[in-house]
């Protein structure tokens, strides 16, 4: 799951804030603790529902999904919804062709993991993949820069075997309610910052990057209830179906599905960034930041 297991407020300061107060460090420490014990548990966890769709026989488009837990789809109630089945279903409509899908995403992975799933993918020779990578970084010890750069190098072996890719960059943390301020302030800032890298990154290694949180945390935001599942972090079958809609365009783009179209250019701060108060977070610690 992202970061369930990793939500570690004193790795996001060494890593976002280092020099602060010991104080401090113990104030975002415990909101860290008291964030795992907020997030809930969810029931259900299904495997991969790999195959082909829409199969009639005819020479399937390969379509494999690489990265962590929203990569696979942890917060669903049923395999029909995981974002990888909804995209395949859309890709072959819109290719008028079967599509089969791979799924080599692990929940919980970082992009140091991502190292075993591209080879994996390589493997079955994909013509279209998607990844969706971040979250963890973002909770773990793993730096903006070292993040971007090991996320590059997979998406230049992929480009290297024929592979067109599409990374979702990292969501904005910042919309995640059970985080308490000021730790939930750190991670929204840490992942827009560690998004701007991941986009430059994977523009340059021939890759389209999707901004998650630029178009996905207005709706996020406004339909909280909705959109995520019971745990209250992990996405819901409506968010994830949104998270297909923004995604699919470029698939078909790189699938050479959609001749001409060009993904637009996103403003660099998320509609979260900019719905945040400064009042809500002390100016000395946004100064920190900025």
């Amino acid at each position: 799951m992202i970061g369930l297991r990793t939500l570690r407020a004193a790795a996001m300061t060494a890593a976002t804030l280092g020099g602060l107060s010991g104080a401090l460090v113990g104030l975002l420490s415990e909101q860290g603790r008291r964030a795992r014990i907020a997030i809930g548990v969810l029931e259900h966890l299904w495997p991969a529902p790999d195959g082909v769709y829409s199969d009639d026989g005819g020479d399937p488009l390969r379509f494999a999904v690489l990265g962590d837990s929203m990569a696979v789809g942890v917060g669903v109630t049923h395999p029909s919804q995981m974002p990888g089945v909804l995209l395949a279903q859309a890709l072959a409509e819109e290719a008028g062709r079967p599509v089969r899908l791979s799924t080599c995403a692990v929940s919980g992975s970082t992009t140091r993991d991502l190292v075993p799933q591209v080879d994996a993918a390589v493997r079955d020779a994909p013509q279209v993949a998607l990844i969706i990578i971040g979250a963890n970084d973002v909770t773990s010890r793993l730096g903006v820069g070292e993040s971007a750069r090991l996320l590059g190098e997979q998406v230049r072996k992929l480009r290297a075997a024929g592979c067109g890719v599409v990374v979702g960059t990292c969501p904005d943390l910042g919309i995640v309610r059970p985080i308490p301020q000021p730790l939930r302030y750190v991670g929204h800032r840490y992942s827009l910052r560690l998004a701007e890298a991941q986009t430059a990154e994977v523009s340059r290694a021939g890759g389209v990057p999707v901004s998650l949180a630029n178009l996905l945390a207005p709706e996020f935001m406004a339909r909280h209830v909705d959109m995520f599942s019971s745990d209250r972090f992990h996405p819901s079958a409506v968010g994830y179906e949104a998270a297909a809609g923004v995604l699919l365009a470029p698939l078909c783009q790189v699938a050479g599905l959609w001749p001409g179209w060009r993904t637009p250019a996103l403003p660099r701060r998320s509609a979260a960034a900019l719905a945040l108060r400064p009042s809500r977070v002390p100016g000395w610690l946004q100064r920190r930041h900025a």
